[in-house]
């Protein structure tokens, strides 16, 4: 019978073209936009003057800002352009909106002799088309220089004046301590923030937006979204059950109808490790103390959260909120990444059924690993406290959202994932087979080791303009996490069912080839729904739109099938040595699916995005995706190593308190997602009625205080989670006893 065309595409050959195809199209479309990024973004200007001739600031001053907002790390207490932590204000919306006021009340005096609140209606819309004439007619962001007219120019002097006092004398009932950026510093950092308004207030010539895409909605000059977001919105939300429906149809119509004539291939069974993975024991205690270690930091913050005034056990003038939020990001990518090369390293010698010709290799990286990661935190501390103010960039705090080491630690990061792709793929090279599974596993580690370099050209300074240094970080923080990252992950829950003896090797190639066409096709371009706001051009919108919902679907079809397989085992009374790796497994999956795929989709379209930008809707995406898509494969690779490790030392072993630590970080998580929807609802709301400025203010989140207090709940439920995970595999690893003949 001579096969369909729909049959020929969803073959494997079919498919491993498809992903080709889509990933070259997509990536030159990437390297295209690129490439046109000198065009889009906002411009510094060499002076800001007042039209009198008086010098505001200058090209050098905003640059300086910015190495200071970075050194001490600002965008991890506040945000710049929506971009950074929530406790404290939107900077470039706070002088945005103060800018506004103060307009209000210099034109009010000027045109009526009245103070603001003493006007009525009709002489309010007056000052208000004066307002808007002076930020949209009189104002504009050129490269050449920037006039402010008389109002603005003391608008500023007046914004200038209250960030200098906040930053250098703080702020108790906003968390925010004194005595670590000095005055001249401070005012650095005003200049650079007023650039940042400037991007969301201003005019990009030739059209009648904005820089940042008419973000942030402020009431006080009509500015607010525009109709495109709306259309791109309406369209992704139409489109996105049918291809839903698609993508299930599909995998069980071509992938999983024929399981029946596939023999699952005989479990995977373990006699003896070898000496590298002998040496991978180590690793694992690393992984779970800092996972430990950064949920009592995110306790920490919580409280903070809802009460910024008083301490939490220790004082913020030591733990200050920006240092702990840093170090609560940086600790998760470590012991994530951690995980993951103990995954590949485990892997690898089975894959070439030979071991490393130099095993003491797994000791060296396992103290580079030490080495990075606690010079690298160390750094974070030291540098954003105003300790390392000489050497801040190369050994302190870079003060760039999720990418705080500093560039001697990011170099060592870089040097280690190298090293450890290299030590992978000398093993596999040598494999009998060319199994495209361990092939995706190595190419996408490939991917994982190279793209973080992205966000850090040029190696050796910042760079000067925010928008191009936002533009390569987003290169890190999406694709190197929900490209690289995903197809690693792919790879892996493919090779590990076929592995376990729960899924046919040809339907995980089957799907695991479609799952990796969607990554491509909706991870490469999908950055473009962080960029829109922030200085890059419109089209942006429609680009960052792409069904990033869809990515996780392939893989929970692929556990539920395994997840099958699995209780047909146990019903049959057979034993299944690897039920607690596979419960990772299947959580990473389940938790993708609902952090990176529905909760994202939540807060992607664009006209969600720009109401809910910057809000606490932001938290659940962020939280569940980061343990769905990769935390929970980093434990499940570390439950691998210590049950291959109690198989082959015949050593005891209870699934019991591995169910309780997955079961209460698993619900803690999900809890956890409950309180910052309302929350993220309730700001969006604000936000699109009065604007982002209020929907940031700590007034607003006073009315949810008792939502911010729930959060105790999951929390603690995930410390405890946590802190059984770390004993359990402590004990597991070390503490076992063996088992009596």
């Amino acid at each position: 019978m001579k096969e369909s065309f729909i049959d020929r595409l969803l073959s494997r050959k079919g498919l491993y073209a498809a992903f080709w195809i889509i990933g070259i199209a997509m990536v030159t479309v990437l390297i295209v936009f690129t490439a046109r990024l000198s065009k889009e973004v906002p411009p510094i200007p060499q002076t800001v003057k007042s039209v009198s001739g008086d010098t505001l600031y200058t090209y050098n001053d905003v640059v300086d800002g910015k190495v200071f907002f970075q050194q001490f790390d600002l965008t991890d207490y506040g945000t710049l352009l929506g971009m950074g932590a929530y406790l404290g204000p939107d900077f470039s919306a706070e002088f945005f909106h103060k800018r506004a006021e103060f307009l209000y009340e210099y034109y009010a005096k000027e045109i009526f002799q009245k103070s603001r609140k003493e006007l009525n209606s009709m002489e309010l819309a007056g000052v208000k088309e004066r307002v808007k004439q002076d930020f949209r007619k009189e104002t504009f962001l050129k490269e050449n220089g920037v006039l402010y007219s008389p109002g603005s120019a003391l608008a500023y002097q007046e914004n200038k004046k209250y960030l200098v006092n906040f930053l250098v004398n703080g702020d108790k009932s906003r968390a925010w301590r004194s005595g670590v950026i000095r005055k001249e510093e401070a005012e650095k950092i005003s200049a650079f923030v007023d650039w940042s308004q400037l991007v969301a207030s201003s005019i990009r010539p030739g059209t009648n937006r904005t820089w940042s895409n008419n973000w942030p909605k402020e009431p006080l000059v009509d500015q607010d979204t525009n109709w495109n977001s709306h259309f791109y919105s309406l369209w992704e939300f139409l489109l996105l059950w049918p291809l839903s429906i698609a993508v299930v149809f599909i995998a069980y119509e071509y992938f999983f109808k024929t399981r029946e004539e596939e023999a699952l291939e005989k479990p995977f069974e373990v006699k003896a490790m070898f000496a590298s993975q002998k040496k991978l024991l180590k690793y694992v205690p690393i992984v779970s103390l800092f996972l430990l270690i950064q949920v009592i930091i995110g306790g920490y913050m919580a409280h903070l959260y809802m009460d910024p005034v008083n301490n939490f056990i220790i004082s913020q003038e030591i733990l200050p909120f920006n240092v702990m939020r840093a170090l609560h990001t940086n600790i998760a990518i470590l012991w994530v990444a951690i995980g993951w090369l103990v995954g590949g390293l485990l892997i690898a010698p089975w894959v070439a059924n030979e071991d490393l010709k130099f095993p003491w290799l797994v000791d060296v990286l396992w103290v580079a690993l030490l080495v990075v990661g606690g010079g690298g935190l160390t750094g974070i501390y030291l540098g954003a406290t105003g300790h390392m103010r000489e050497v801040w960039f190369w050994l302190g705090n870079e003060g760039r959202e999720l990418l705080n080491l500093g560039r001697v630690w990011d170099i060592g990061l870089v040097i280690g994932l190298v090293m450890w792709f290299l030590m992978v793929v000398s093993l596999v090279r040598k494999a009998k087979e060319n199994n495209i599974l361990v092939g995706t596993i190595i190419w996408s580690a490939f991917g994982v080791a190279t793209l973080y370099i992205a966000g850090m050209m040029p190696i050796h300074k910042i760079v000067p303009n925010y928008t191009v240094d936002d533009y390569y970080r987003w290169w890190v923080v999406h694709l190197w996490v929900e490209l690289t990252f995903e197809l690693f992950a792919a790879g892996v829950l493919a090779y590990l069912t076929v592995l376990l003896g729960l899924v046919s090797r040809k339907t995980a190639e089957r799907i695991m080839l479609f799952e990796l066409g969607l990554i491509m096709a909706s991870g490469t371009l999908g950055v473009g729904h962080h960029y829109w706001w922030q200085g890059l051009d419109e089209y942006w919108i429609a680009v960052g739109g792409i069904f990033s919902a869809l990515e996780p679907l392939p893989l929970v079809l692929l556990m539920i099938e395994a997840w099958k397989n699995k209780e047909d085992i146990r019903k049959q009374g057979q034993d299944f040595p690897y039920a607690v790796p596979f419960m990772w497994l299947a959580g990473s999956a389940t938790l993708n699916w609902f952090g990176a795929g529905f909760l994202g989709m939540v807060i992607n379209t664009p006209t969600v995005n720009y109401y809910a930008h910057g809000t606490y809707l932001i938290m659940p995406h962020g939280h569940v995706a980061l343990l769905g898509a990769f935390g929970y494969i980093s434990l499940a690779f570390i439950y691998f190593t210590a049950r291959t490790n109690a198989l082959v030392n015949h050593l005891e072993w209870n699934d019991r308190l591995s169910q309780w630590g997955f079961w209460l970080l698993t619900i803690g998580v999900i809890l956890f997602a409950l309180p910052t929807i309302i929350i993220g609802f309730m700001q969006t709301e604000v936000a699109f009625e009065s604007g982002y400025y209020a929907a940031r203010s700590r007034e607003v989140l006073e009315k949810v205080s008792g939502w911010i207090m729930f959060r105790v709940v999951p929390d603690t439920m995930m410390i405890f989670g946590a802190a059984i995970v770390f004993y359990d595999t402590v004990k597991k690893v070390y503490l076992s006893r063996k088992i009596s003949a």
